[in-house]
């Protein structure tokens, strides 16, 4: 589903081992770039954001908010605050989820997402598929707790083929968020605070 009433949007994507970035007018894609770097995202993401018509110079951001990298995600977020401000922008967030689930190619009224989350778990949320729309919140759980909560025969996501595996059943397609696809997203799902989601508690605890 499309966004209406938006101008020329530069998406920033880091919150996963792929790196994207799209300059949006609308529905239209002007350009993008993605690359799966790893961990390289400090060193890649300005340079892929120059190399965009204009710089990148764009009336709003839009950026992935997480959950994911814990660098992955910070790196984008301060890149797309930084030039907010420095354009004088408003500067938007949407969930790596919920981007997933709008590039998810199924007829299913629902989808389900995996991803490779921390300490050996996986970010896993569910949403209606038409339009896109959460169902239910999301959780950070082990392959095998996540088998149990999740019912979908097809999961999309980075930890799509460990969930399957877990469940014993299932088609797992392995998909990574993409900044040019950000034009899928309703409106209400591109319009949070750029902040990040981490998607589960800090491991360090401060003493009581």
């Amino acid at each position: 589903m499309a966004q209406g009433g938006v101008t020329r949007r530069l998406v920033i994507d880091t919150a996963t081992a792929a790196c994207s970035v799209a300059l949006l007018d609308g529905d239209a894609v002007l350009a993008a770039t993605y690359e799966q770097v790893g961990r390289g995202h400090a060193e890649r993401l300005m340079p892929m954001i120059a190399e965009l018509p204009d710089g990148g110079r764009a009336d709003a951001i839009l950026v992935d908010c997480g959950p994911g990298s814990f660098t992955g995600v910070r790196v984008g977020l301060a890149t797309a605050r930084a030039l907010g401000l420095g354009w004088g922008v408003p500067v938007h967030g949407y969930s790596a989820t919920a981007l997933l689930a709008a590039m998810a190619d199924t007829d299913a009224e629902t989808v389900a997402i995996a991803m490779t989350g921390g300490h050996g778990e996986l970010f896993v949320q569910r949403y209606a598929h038409d339009p896109i729309a959460p169902i239910g919140d999301l959780a950070s759980l082990l392959p095998a707790d996540a088998a149990t909560r999740i019912s979908e025969e097809t999961i999309f996501g980075s930890g799509a083929e460990a969930l399957v595996a877990a469940r014993g059943s299932g088609r797992a397609i392995e998909l990574l968020p993409n900044a040019a696809e950000a034009w899928r997203l309703p409106a209400a799902l591109a319009a949070l605070a750029p902040q990040p989601i981490y998607g589960r508690d800090a491991d360090a605890k401060l003493p009581a």
